[in-house]
This record gives structure tokens, sequence and C-alpha cells, in this order.
């Protein structure tokens, strides 16, 4: 399959990574060697390199080897191009008892840094925020944040420790397209960066090939919280969560689409009273747990949601599946395909 193929050209690149490469990541005493910091097809003469983001523009002299990550998706990208950080964030929700996630793992053992051994990345808790000392620990080059919510403060923090790579306009809004080509561009990896884009939106649409009743299909992505009157939000086309349904061929209902203010808008309320309103073929919502699910087709106004009353309604509590389309990336997005088609074809079976 599609996503089996990826997995392969992914790691046929961290073998030549590895194979060619001599530069130092892990702990900031040096004490262990992994990956190249930029992997063994980084162009040299890519340097220095200027990426516009919100906060202005970042110039890199020279190709980083020391790389450290802030929030989701980043640390997933340079991963991706078989670039093992000296530092990325734990995983808290939807991560597994290594503090990661199963597509982050298996490729962290490709590359030979496997969680718990000593060329693994530093691990920092990002629930209080930014681990702005943690980061400076590991005496980073180069710091990326192409899909975070820093704010302009913790921008400048950072920038004391490192070069920052911030997202281009809106926090938690970078299409994973746009942060795998950013953080390639940071790491002199700009070719590759493209091919794995183009290989991941190849084996979307030919896993979604497999699924022709999605074709069409009309949704919209959100959460419920039964007998809540403001149990009700809508992510508008700006996440990433409808940006990988559309990628699917499905395509997000009007109602979300006249309601949408402007490119900075993710979500949008919505008023419970207001659920029969919410008209499309499938409803898509995250549940923490079955019981949750129940309550939903039987509440007195989310019961009215159309997709809801047809049993089309896709509400899975699989907070790892969850993550793996909510910070899409290279790595998650093959995972999430063999086990979040099924749900959606189902769906769309009823609709």
């Amino acid at each position: 399959m599609a996503p089996t193929r990826l997995r392969r050209l992914v790691a046929a690149a961290a073998i030549t990574a590895l194979s060619l490469s001599a530069c130092s990541t892990g702990p900031a005493d040096g004490g262990s060697d992994a990956a190249s910091g930029a992997g063994a097809s980084a162009d040299a003469g890519a340097f220095p390199v200027t990426i516009d983001h919100a906060f202005g523009e970042t110039t890199l002299t020279e190709q980083p080897e020391r790389v450290a990550t802030v929030s989701w998706v980043n640390a997933d990208v340079s991963l991706a191009l078989g670039v093992v950080p000296v530092g990325m964030p734990t995983d808290t929700y939807g991560g597994n008892e290594n503090g990661s996630t199963p597509w982050k793992d298996a490729r962290l053992e490709e590359l030979g840094a496997a969680i718990g051994t000593e060329n693994a990345p530093a691990q920092y808790s990002e629930t209080d925020g930014i681990a702005f000392d943690d980061i400076a620990a590991t005496n980073p080059d180069v710091i990326l944040a192409a899909y975070s919510g820093l704010s302009r403060e913790d921008y400048d923090t950072l920038s004391k420790i490192a070069p920052v790579v911030a997202y281009p306009e809106v926090a938690y809004g970078t299409a994973w397209q746009d942060s795998t080509r950013m953080i390639g561009d940071a790491l002199g990896l700009s070719d590759d960066a493209e091919q794995l884009v183009t290989e991941t939106e190849q084996a979307i649409a030919e896993a979604a090939a497999e699924y022709p009743q999605l074709e069409g299909t009309t949704f919209i992505y959100g959460n419920l919280e039964p007998a809540s009157a403001d149990g009700v939000s809508i992510y508008t086309a700006n996440d990433n969560r409808p940006r990988f349904l559309s990628e699917l061929g499905m395509v997000q209902a009007d109602v979300v689409t006249e309601n949408t203010k402007d490119s900075t808008e993710f979500f949008i309320p919505w008023s419970a009273e207001r659920a029969d309103e919410l008209d499309s073929d499938v409803f898509v919502t995250w549940v923490p747990d079955g019981a949750t699910r129940d309550a939903i087709s039987v509440d007195p106004l989310l019961k009215q949601i159309p997709a809801v009353e047809s049993g089309a309604l896709v509400a899975d509590s699989d907070n790892t599946l969850t993550l793996s389309v909510s910070a899409a990336n290279p790595l998650s997005l093959p995972w999430a395909l063999d086990r979040f088609l099924p749900l959606l074809g189902e769906a769309a079976d009823k609709a």
C-alpha cells in the first residue's frame, strides 16, 4: 500500500544519511553520536538561507548541526528528513510510555536513536509552556517552531539561545506541507523536503482511492460535548484536521465555510441550540470514551445534527489517532491512513 511505500522511502533516506554523516547530536555534553544534524544530502551551498515567518525573518549562515524543536510536528519533520534533534518535547497528549508516538519511535529506531538509548534526543515537558532552560541545555544551532503557538515574548527569549524558525502566519495554523518545506530550507534539505511532500501527498491520494465513497462527501470536523449549551466547536479550513479530510477528496460543509470570518480563525464556537444547522454527510469528533459517543446520540440538541441522526458520526477515543491527524506531518499521516480511513469510509456509507 502507499503508506508502506512511503515508509520505505523514508527508511532509505535514513540509511543513506547514517552511512555518510558524521556530525554529532544528542546531549549537550557531547557524550553520544547519532545521525547527522542535517543529513547526508544537505546542500551546503544553500547557506546562508533566510526564512520569513510571523515575527520577521531568520537567517542561518551555515548548516545547523544541533537541532532543537518545540511544540508538535517539528521534531517529526526533522526525523522524517533524517535529522535527529538534540532535544524535543515529550508527547503528553496521545503519547506512549516513551513520551513519544509509534511513528516517531519507529523513525528514531531506524536512525539509531531510540528513546532510552545513549543516542536518543533529550526530552522536555511543555506542560507549563516552552522549556527554555532545557532547550538551552541542548546547545542548539537552530530551534524549529514552524508549527507552534509561540508568542512574541517566547520567540524573543528563544532567539537568545539560537536562531528560531517560527510559523509563517497563524499560530498552530501551518499546513504540514509548509512546515516540511520551511524545515527543509532551514536544514539545507529543500529537495528532500519537496520529495517528502510529494510522496506523502501521493500516499494520501492512493489510500483515499481505496475508499471512493469519500470523494465529494461533505464533512464537519469539530468537538461535541453532550449536556452543554456551549458544547460545540467547529474547525475551519485553516486547521490541519479539515485540511486532511479535504486531501482525501472530502468537501467541507457550506455551513463552516460561510461562517469562517478570516484566514486566522481555526475554530468556530457554536451554540448547541443551533446543532440542527450543522448539515453535512459526515461529522468527525474526538470523544474521551465510548460512553460519550453514546451520550451524543441521545443528547436532546446534539442528536439533531444530521450526521449524528443518520449514524454517520466518527467519534473515536484514541488520543494517538487524534494526534496523528491534529499534528499532521509526513511521519504521522501514513500511520493514520490505515486506521482513520476505515472509520471515515464506514461513516460515509451511512450518509
